[in-house]
C-alpha cells in the first residue's frame, strides 16, 4: 500500500523542510507553504490555486505567498504565486524550479528537491520584497496536509 500524504515524510524530513522555509522567510517578508495531499483531483494548477485560496495565501499585505503544492499518488506538483510575486518574475521562473525539483524527485530525492525549490524561492522573495522593521509571519510555517482520501 502508498504512503499516505501525512506520512510520505519522516518527522526529521518534516523539520528540514520546516527549517529550508524559515531560512527562506528570514529576510524577505514573502510566504512560502508547502502542501502535500494524497490526490489531485483534475487539473494540478486548478487544484493547487483552490489550495492557495483553501490556505489564504493570497491575504498577504503585499501578496507575495508561494505555494508548493504535491499530490503523492499521483505523481503531480506545482507552483502558485501571488500576484505581487508573479508581477517581478513571470511564469518562466517557477517552470524552471520546477524542472531542477523534478530532477530530485526522478532520484527520489523529495525532502532535497522542495528545501532547493524552497530556498531558490526565498532568495527570488528577498530580491523584490526584503525584511523590513516590523514584517510578520503572516503564514505558518509547517507543511500542511490534505484529505487523506
Amino acid at each position: 500500500m502508498p504512503k499516505s500524504a501525512r506520512n510520505f515524510f519522516t518527522p526529521e524530513q518534516l523539520d528540514e523542510i520546516k527549517q529550508a522555509i524559515l531560512n527562506a522567510e528570514l529576510d524577505t517578508s514573502g510566504e512560502i507553504r508547502v502542501h502535500v495531499e494524497n490526490n489531485c483531483p483534475g487539473d494540478v494548477l486548478d487544484r493547487a490555486a483552490k489550495v492557495f485560496k483553501v490556505l489564504k495565501m493570497s491575504e498577504t499585505q503585499l501578496r507575495n505567498g508561494v505555494l508548493i503544492y504535491l499530490a503523492i499518488q499521483n505523481r503531480k506538483f506545482a507552483i502558485i504565486g501571488d500576484s505581487g510575486i508573479n508581477e517581478v518574475v513571470g511564469k518562466d521562473y517557477w517552470e524552471r524550479i520546477k524542472s531542477r525539483m523534478l530532477d530530485y524527485f526522478r532520484e527520489e530525492k523529495f525532502t532535497e528537491g522542495l528545501s532547493e525549490a524552497i530556498l531558490e524561492t526565498g532568495h527570488k522573495l528577498k530580491q523584490y520584497f526584503p525584511y523590513t522593521k516590523g514584517d510578520v509571519n503572516e503564514l505558518p510555517d509547517d507543511v500542511s496536509f490534505g484529505d487523506e482520501s
